[in-house]
């Protein structure tokens, strides 16, 4: 089942939210910076696994460098951290959509 959550970490003031696959996987990251509420990276592991099995490294770091790192392992524990909470897919996709505009991409 696909689960939506948000975490805070403190020492960078830094939300991150994930959409997490029936794994426990991330399968989108979405990371705003508390200040400003800026969006510093909008992540989704299907474009990353596309990547790597079609284009090159020099495809990989542009990716990168534009949308951020996704988080690799599962996310179990994450109700332990703080200001973890479940949020709704809807509230997920709207701050995606303004991550992916904010980062100069499509939501897609």
């Amino acid at each position: 089942m696909t689960t939506w959550f948000r975490t805070y970490y403190d020492d960078e003031d830094l939300w991150l939210y994930f959409e997490a696959d029936d794994e426990g996987l991330a399968a989108r990251q979405i990371e705003v910076r508390g200040e400003d509420s800026r969006p510093v990276v909008a992540a989704s592991l299907a474009q990353v696994m596309h990547l790597r099995d079609h284009a090159d490294l020099a495809a990989m770091g542009r990716y990168e460098r534009q949308y951020g790192v996704l988080a690799e392992g599962p996310t179990e524990g994450w109700q332990d951290q703080p200001q973890a909470a479940e949020i709704a897919a809807e509230e997920f996709e709207k701050l995606w959509a303004e991550a992916r505009r904010v980062l100069g991409g499509s939501a897609t």
